[in-house]
């Protein structure tokens, strides 16, 4: 006998009911046990289904983690800590054990270190060139990226990171591990920004048990961990009232991966001059011991990864490609949009700047908001570049954030699976959620001027 719409809908709603009844320290669990499964049987779903497979698998446990981090704000820090925490490091242990997934970058972070501590320039030759021929191996080379092609791309900062953990081991699970060392310091710091606004620390989940660093960071191994943790701990210097050395930090930060770049608007005070120019000198500073190959520093951001990522020719900037798909191509319209979406960063940046005293929380909110920003303006192709969003899915919540965070994994699509889905469509998905999010907070802001106003 066929079952009646009303029946189903009784039903859930007793479920809904049932669930609401028990303790939120149960249904954390819960949770907790159903992100374990998915996370245990993602790696075999990969090697059978694919990356449609690891997509399909990761952004349900995204969703789940909203729920989790949901519940955790109605458990008492004292009886929830122990197991986020000791959940968030089980599952990074699980994900240690196989070969990263979807990226082959960190072998070329163990080559780099290689290379430096032989006294060479990581700058000057590709790992192909016969003039390092010596440093090859059979785990670390064959499996370099653009090894043929390619000097690296990596900036100063994470070079300086690459030499000293390949001086403790010159394997991937060695950089790993220190990767997770700068996500320890990362979850610390969201920890101390949640006390000093007086929400509730359990939040963390937040970032513990979401799916994108779990797998990016653990898995894939990307240096974006780093930047993330120096951004932070920049930011918390800055916010507790040390402004210059904290911009220092986060300048280190845009010197692993420029786009941490936007947080420096968020603790600037509109025309301070120092501040820039204790930027300037940091990076000169940083710079100094790779000036032998002249511009040469910049490595293959200017040899090819402006046109491989679909930056130069636009095809890859999501807005740039819809205005494209409505009203054709131009000459000359990627420099318009590249002006003008530089005239939108300085606008809100200095719309930051200018609101960045009015207290930790309304700076974070800024900053949020300048990232999500360049995001969209930029619309990168991997998921590892949204890492730089991660401590605000915590620290702020915003549905945008959440959206964002969760939507990224889309972009672990990779051309040479079947069913693929073309990029505009994922990132069509990822960045229209991020502007439905967008407009469901405004309308929310105005339903409650309006109720505020009576």
């Amino acid at each position: 006998m066929k079952p009646m719409p009303g029946a189903i809908a009784s039903q859930f709603g007793r479920l809904v009911r049932s669930a609401n009844n028990l303790p939120p320290l149960h249904l954390l669990a819960g949770i907790g046990v159903v992100l374990v499964c998915l996370t245990l049987v993602t790696p075999c779903a990969f090697k059978a289904g694919g990356d449609n497979a690891f997509m399909a698998l990761t952004i349900l446990a995204g969703l789940l983690t909203i729920a989790a981090a949901r519940f955790a704000e109605r458990v008492p820090a004292d009886r929830a800590l122990w197991l986020i925490l000791g959940l968030g490091i089980v599952l990074r242990a699980y994900v240690l054990l196989f070969d990263p997934l979807l990226s082959s970058d960190i072998y070329r972070y163990v080559w780099d270190g290689r290379v430096q501590a032989a006294g060479i320039n990581p700058y000057r030759y590709f790992p192909a060139d016969e003039a390092l021929a010596f440093l090859r191996d059979g785990a670390i080379f064959p499996n370099i990226n653009r090894a043929d092609t390619a000097v690296t791309i990596y900036p100063p900062v994470a070079q300086f990171f690459f030499l000293i953990v390949t001086r403790i081991g010159e394997s991937v699970t060695v950089m790993r591990l220190a990767l997770l060392g700068c996500e320890s310091v990362t979850v610390t710091l969201i920890m101390l920004l949640l006390r000093r606004m007086n929400h509730p620390v359990t939040r963390v989940i937040a970032y513990l048990w979401h799916p994108l660093p779990l797998w990016e960071i653990a898995n894939s191994g990307h240096v974006d961990a780093l930047m993330v943790a120096l951004m932070l701990l920049g930011l918390w210097i800055a916010l507790t009232g040390h402004a210059l050395r904290g911009a220092v930090l986060i300048a280190f930060s845009v010197l692993v991966k420029p786009y941490a770049a936007p947080v420096l608007a968020g603790i600037w005070r509109p025309w301070d001059l120092k501040m820039p120019l204790v930027v300037i000198a940091a990076v000169a500073l940083c710079y100094l011991p790779y000036v032998s190959v002249g511009w040469g520093v910049l490595g293959f951001l200017t040899k090819g990864y402006l046109m491989e990522e679909g930056i130069s020719a636009g095809n890859d900037l999501w807005l740039l490609s819809l205005w494209r798909l409505a009203f054709g191509e131009h000459q000359g319209d990627v420099v318009a949009y590249a002006v003008l979406a530089a005239l939108v960063m300085m606008f809100k940046g200095l719309s930051v700047a200018r609101s960045s005293h009015h207290g930790i929380a309304s700076s974070l909110a800024g900053i949020n908001m300048l990232l999500l920003l360049a995001l969209l303006l930029l619309s990168p192709n991997y998921p590892w570049y949204f890492l730089v969003i991660m401590p605000f899915v915590a620290l702020c919540g915003s549905a945008s954030t959440w959206v964002v965070s969760i939507g990224a994994l889309l972009l672990s699509e990779q051309l040479d699976w079947d069913f693929y889905i073309p990029r505009m469509v994922t990132k069509s998905i990822l960045f229209g959620g991020l502007f439905l999010a967008w407009a469901l907070a405004a309308w929310r802001t105005r339903m409650q001027r309006i109720a505020d106003t009576g």
